[in-house]
């Protein structure tokens, strides 16, 4: 965890630093593909490495590839953060003698100081939480542990002790992003300047510079690209079983489509009750959601099944524990847009309908339920996306016989049926990957 949070976050703040702040040719082609690893789930990346070499397997391989796929994670932050620093404040430490290392020290990375921190936080989290990718490098985690102990040796004890411990972890990263969130608050006097940063000139670097990129680009993106195509070409050999592949995908499409429409429900009231009826209730409402997203997700899962087989027998191993699993999981993914849609929909104009004659009910439906309902279609697709993608809670709650494509990615990489998990994998990444690329391209496009 600590070796991949360091590197990163290294990583992610070097990648950041040369294309917001360096003369580097095509910029935005680099800002595109240096996001290409969120378009490729870890598990997906980790089945074409170990494809290519069992010698992937272990802490080494787990280091490379799960840095490959987090530094994302700190790269889009940290180069957001740079284009919204004022430029006056490094050209003033300038004008006062600072050469460009000093000015980088003593001013830009005090100012970058809390992003590193929390989106450092982000990664370690996602590092303790993650299961598919690590399973697959045959790399024992608490998370691998714990589906061991459950699925494989039957010890529930075991695996509540191990819970118990990995809770501990993320509750303690938790509290250690929500001290530094509270301290170190950088605010601007003034209106600032709204002129870009002086761009370093590399002069004849650029050219070994974008060959580091570029090296970077091959093993975080191409290498499993073409691997992923090998597979696919060896595959379609021995023709792929396409009945089965679209099942799988109506599988997944069903369920996606499901616990985003679940998610929304349920994120539509909570909001309601924390935009229009602020208090005690409304903020611990509005947090638990957040709280569960932090947990990992095998450990809810593993409380849904104790629940379920304690209190409601017959829920255990349906479809609709399985949808209630993926709303608890990604609910904030709903409502953190409908919230900030709500707080901008005046109630007055719910005000003014019912003076009319409208029943609450009513004039939230033609009114209110309009204006948020972008805010309601973009967390949808969020949660249907990633929904998709979704592997842990899906083994554990899912119904017998249930496929999905992640779980078929994962089944057959355990199995070494390389060619048979590509076909899943490929679409995986076929969805993944327009959503990245939009993002992306509209944040580089919306500051320059």
């Amino acid at each position: 965890m600590f070796g991949v949070t360091l590197l990163s976050a290294l990583l992610g703040l070097a990648l950041a630093w040369c294309v917001e702040r360096s003369d580097l040719p095509a910029r935005r082609f680099w800002n595109v593909v240096l996001c290409l690893p969120f378009a490729i789930p870890a598990f997906v990346s980790s089945f074409t490495w170990v494809s290519l070499s069992p010698m992937y397997e272990g802490l080494g391989g787990a280091i490379l590839v799960m840095t490959m796929s987090k530094y994302p994670l700190v790269y889009l932050p940290v180069a957001a953060t740079l284009r919204g620093i004022d430029p006056s404040l490094e050209e003033s430490a300038r004008m006062l003698g600072l050469s460009r290392r000093q000015v980088f020290l003593r001013v830009t990375l005090p100012l970058l100081r809390p992003t590193l921190a929390a989106t450092g936080l982000l990664v370690a989290l996602h590092m303790l939480v993650e299961f598919g990718a690590l399973s697959i490098l045959r790399y024992q985690t608490f998370t691998t542990a714990i589906y061991q102990e459950f699925e494989l040796e039957f010890s529930n004890a075991t695996a509540a002790m191990l819970s118990s411990v990995l809770l501990a972890l993320c509750f303690l990263l938790l509290w250690l992003e929500l001290r530094m969130r509270g301290r170190g608050r950088l605010v601007r006097t003034g209106q600032g300047s709204a002129r870009r940063a002086e761009r370093v000139r590399l002069g004849l670097g650029k050219w070994p510079l974008q060959a580091l990129l570029a090296t970077l680009v091959l093993v975080g993106t191409g290498i499993p690209l073409v691997m992923l195509g090998y597979w696919l070409y060896e595959g379609s050999s021995a023709s792929f079983p396409l009945m089965e592949i679209a099942s799988t995908l109506l599988s997944s499409l069903s369920l996606a489509f499901g616990g985003a429409l679940l998610s929304c429900l349920l994120a539509l009231p909570v909001s309601i009750l924390v935009v229009r009826y602020p208090g005690a209730l409304a903020r611990w409402t509005q947090r638990l959601p957040y709280l569960l997203q932090a947990l990992p997700g095998l450990v809810i899962a593993l409380s849904l099944v104790y629940f379920s087989l304690h209190y409601l027998p017959a829920t255990y191993q349906t479809t609709g524990l399985l949808l209630v699993a993926y709303a608890l999981l990604f609910m904030p993914l709903t409502q953190a847009p409908i919230r900030v849609a709500l707080e901008k929909a005046s109630p007055q104009l719910e005000e003014a309908a019912r003076t009319l004659g409208q029943t609450p009910l009513m004039a939230f439906l033609r009114i209110t339920l309009p204006i948020i309902s972008p805010a309601i279609g973009a967390g949808f697709v969020l949660v249907f996306l990633d929904t998709m993608k979704e592997l842990t809670a899906t083994l554990v709650l899912g119904p017998t016989g249930l496929s999905t494509l992640a779980t078929s990615v994962w089944v057959h990489t355990a199995n070494l049926e390389y060619a048979a998990a590509a076909p899943y994998a490929a679409l995986l990444i076929l969805i993944s990957g327009l959503p990245v690329y939009l993002l992306t391209t509209r944040a580089h496009l919306s500051t320059h």
